[in-house]
């Protein structure tokens, strides 16, 4: 399994990717002028099939092994298709232009590795939640100078670029603010395989990423990298429904709850995270509102 590469791109930063998004939030409304656009679920069932967007570069969500697909997602999905009356087709997109895809009409839902934040509460709603997602920092284990929040003081650290990871470093800046320290020079990543790259070359001293997939980098590559500590509260991972397909929201709601009840998502998830998540909230989640009542309730 590959789970990271080196990068011959340059690094992106933050105002360079930023109007990298807007042109992509652009292009993408000018595409579903002539695109199909995305549907709720009567005119799904009509048409005979829906379209999901996914990424294939994020272990152990979507990624590609030996040439070929795989991951929770890609099981999950293969569970959905036998689930679904209708047929499912899969487009693999790069995730820094995936949700604006999905937002701009050109999918109908986001079948990937998705953290809730607040920004993406006011485009989307969520099904309920299949993971935990609370942050952590990932170092090179020999590097014996990061122990603790404290040791992040002016360090350089990595994160994909459009992730909820980043919506997310205020929290450990005012953790760093907090001790008198401060958060160092930020580099945003395509991909995080690309990230990791520069982590293990020297080229960064921290990457920020969600519990799970940092559970298996580390398992993966012990004598390389090393967990720290949690630099976030508790979050969600699930998959993103445009606020305009509620008949959707319920449909996939329907399917998570038959995926519990037949004990499949429990057995993906030991497959895939190592371990199941069985206090996972069972509702979707429509509001920012909502999202801070359950994290502020979560021992993830």
């Amino acid at each position: 399994m590959t789970l990271f590469a080196t990068s011959t791109k340059p690094r992106h930063h933050r105002k360079t990717l930023i109007k990298a998004a807007i042109g992509a939030l652009i292009t993408s409304a000018s595409l579903t002028l002539s695109i199909a656009h995305a549907a709720d679920l009567d005119e799904i069932k009509e048409r005979g099939y829906m379209v999901v967007a996914t990424e294939d570069n994020y272990s152990p969500f979507n990624f590609i092994e030996n040439g070929k697909a795989t991951g929770f997602n890609k099981d999950m999905l293969e569970a959905f298709r036998q689930y679904a009356d209708f047929e499912v087709r899969q487009e693999i997109l790069p995730w820094t232009g995936l949700l604006a895809a999905v937002a701009g009409g050109q999918y109908d839902m986001a079948f990937t590795g998705a953290l809730v934040t607040d920004d993406r509460l006011r485009v989307f709603n969520y099904t309920p939640p299949y993971g935990s997602a609370q942050h952590f920092y990932i170092k090179r284990a020999d590097d014996d100078r990061l122990n603790s929040i404290a040791d992040l003081d002016g360090k350089k650290l990595g994160v994909q670029a459009g992730s909820a990871l980043l919506a997310r470093l205020p929290e450990l800046k005012t953790m760093l603010s907090d001790q008198g320290k401060q958060l160092g020079d930020v580099v945003e990543y395509e991909s995080y395989p690309e990230a990791f790259a520069d982590l293990a070359n020297g080229r960064l001293d921290y990457v920020i990423d969600a519990v799970i997939p940092a559970n298996t980098l580390v398992a993966s590559k012990p004598d390389l990298f090393a967990k720290g500590q949690a630099v976030s509260g508790p979050g969600f991972v699930s998959w993103p429904i445009p606020k305009r397909s509620p008949e959707l929201l319920a449909y996939m709601t329907g399917f998570m709850k038959h995926m519990r009840e037949s004990g499949q998502l429990a057995e993906l998830q030991k497959k895939w995270f190592g371990e199941s998540f069985p206090n996972m909230p069972q509702t979707p989640i429509k509001s920012v509102d909502q999202f801070h009542d359950l994290i502020s309730d979560s021992d993830a």
